[in-house]
């Protein structure tokens, strides 16, 4: 399926590379409304006047910590402002207090006392939108998006791969999807490691295990950061970092997690080679090449190790990883340089498990079923995907944000330079919604131009070259199955982080590997994995 997204998402881009080009022609702030279409819209039948939009509607969607630290609403930001303007609809934004967005998503959901959209992760509802659209919280879309989603409809025709991610496993479409434009957006985590501590020590890139431990025990031991002081760190370890891109476990070709091995399910920690996995790293921690203090290290304190100049290796991000803490770095440290480094295979040439986001994982904005005017709202919400939706919610107001250059749509120094000192994903905050997500279609261009160092951009066409076909779809449980399972799942996880860190650190030995086995299974792992291969199954037969 993945090599198929390659194709398909390239058809997309396309068509919004064409439609950058048409909306650039122009030159101007407003859009050109032209005779026999409705602006936003890629050519449809009627024209603007017979397009009727909601007077108003009110909106339920988790306020984005980049636009929450200098905004109260998403309705101060620039591109709803102008949406406002062209549809004439006035928006009444609710936002759940932070950190309690899944308690008061349960809490109005049970209520049923719901607001015309509600916008969410919708694949950790407690219940699948299946059955929400059953219980009459939300309702059914593909027939509306039909009628009077001319934008949205002709992306999923350009791309059927689409279609099946958004649809359920009972033939319904639930909401207007965030969808990744390109490939491009799909890797964004990786290992990265200090280039100029291995350019000191003469050492290349690492590529498997073996040149890992190398690496790491020349860290530890020939004093890179060069303060005659045996202070170094070689690598970060984290289990969250560890669930997110498989780093190291990969290399055996399983995952920390579940994982689709040619259409099976299996979770990785009660494979063999998950034993395999924890004596290797139980042996790093030992030898001093896993920070001793690694369980009990905050985001705080792990900045600290990086930009006190002691950490030679983590897992992180392009933006908030490689940018921020080379710009932290800098002014002590001026030969600071993180790269990206390859997922490591036991062998050379081998190729192994690294994060890879799917195009679509249930994150959208749904109608409910309370809403009275479902047609208008849906009509709203396709403006998104049209021509000019599709710029003014990836790159925000032209001559403002960002200014078309040979069809181009180039952020400007409002974005990339903030005169108020804002840091990139706040200054675009206050424009657009393409750093973090909305039902639009994300646009490979904002990452382009967000990956300003070029580490960033190396780093993630290198996290790109590892294996991502075991990468589990966006399944659906049902009801019945997520009941049965979910309280098998938050006992499991908890037991697994535990064991791990016990088993790393040597308080458990690796012996006891075949109890800590028996142990989930005893918790009903066979259940839950039984669950999401029915989930896939149906997936699978999806049309």
């Amino acid at each position: 399926m993945v090599k198929n997204m390659k194709v398909l998402t390239t058809t997309v881009i396309a068509t919004s590379m064409l439609a950058v080009l048409i909306a650039g022609c122009g030159g101007k702030e407003e859009p050109k409304k032209e005779a026999g279409t409705t602006p936003g819209n890629s050519g449809g039948a009627a024209s603007s006047a017979d397009v009727k939009y909601p007077d108003s509607l009110t909106y339920w969607v988790s306020l984005n910590a980049n636009a929450g630290a200098t905004m109260k609403s998403y309705g101060e930001i620039a591109a709803y402002k102008e949406l406002e303007k062209r549809t004439g609809t006035k928006v009444e934004f609710q936002h759940p207090p932070t950190g309690q967005e899944k308690d008061q998503f349960n809490l109005m959901i049970a209520s049923g006392k719901l607001p015309d959209v509600i916008e969410y992760t919708w694949g950790s509802a407690p219940k699948g939108a299946d059955s929400l659209i059953k219980e009459k919280r939300i309702i059914r879309l593909n027939e509306l998006i039909e009628k009077n989603a001319p934008n949205l409809t002709k992306v999923l025709k350009d791309n059927p791969e689409f279609r099946k991610l958004i649809t359920t496993d009972e033939g319904n479409i639930y909401v207007m999807p965030f969808l990744l434009g390109d490939e491009m957006l799909k890797v964004v985590h990786g290992p990265v490691l200090r280039k100029d501590w291995l350019d000191k020590l003469n050492l290349k890139m690492p590529t498997t295990l073996s040149e890992w431990e190398t690496v790491l025990t020349a860290f530890r031991d020939q004093d890179p950061n060069g303060n005659n002081k045996k202070d170094e760190i070689p690598y970060y370890f984290s289990i969250d970092d560890l669930d997110t891109n498989h780093l190291f476990v990969g290399a055996w070709g399983i995952a920390s997690g579940f994982y689709n091995e040619n259409g099976k399910i299996k979770y990785g920690p009660i494979e063999p080679q998950f034993k395999e996995f924890l004596a290797t790293m139980a042996k790093w921690y030992k030898d001093g090449l896993i920070d001793k203090d690694y369980a009990t290290t905050d985001a705080k304190l792990k900045d600290a190790k990086v930009t006190n100049n002691q950490l030679g290796s983590l897992s992180t991000y392009p933006g908030s990883g490689i940018s921020r803490y080379t710009l932290l770095a800098k002014s002590t440290t001026p030969s600071f340089q993180l790269v990206g480094a390859p997922y490591p295979g036991l062998k050379a040439g081998d190729k192994p498990l690294g994060q890879y986001t799917m195009p679509f994982t249930g994150v959208g904005a749904a109608i409910s079923a309370s809403a009275k005017n479902p047609e208008q709202i849906v009509k709203w919400l396709d403006y998104k995907y049209g021509q000019e939706g599709h710029l003014l919610f990836n790159f925000g107001i032209e001559g403002q944000s960002y200014k078309m250059e040979n069809g181009y749509p180039k952020y400007t120094d409002v974005i990339m330079n903030n005169p108020d000192k804002l840091p990139i994903t706040q200054a675009m905050a206050k424009y657009f919604i393409a750093s973090w997500s909305g039902p639009i279609v994300q646009d490979k261009r904002y990452i382009e131009q967000y990956f300003t160092m070029p580490e960033q951009r190396e780093a993630a066409q290198t996290w790109a070259k590892a294996e991502h076909s075991k990468t589990m779809p966006p399944i659906t449980l049902t009801a019945e199955e997520s009941s049965k399972t979910s309280s098998i799942m938050n006992d499991v996880k908890t037991y697994r982080d535990e064991m791990i860190n016990k088993f790393i650190m040597g308080s458990e030995p690796i012996a006891n590997f075949d109890k800590f086995v028996a142990t989930i299974k005893s918790m009903g792992i066979d259940e839950a994995i039984k669950a999401r291969q029915a989930a896939l199954d149906r997936f699978n037969n999806r049309k």
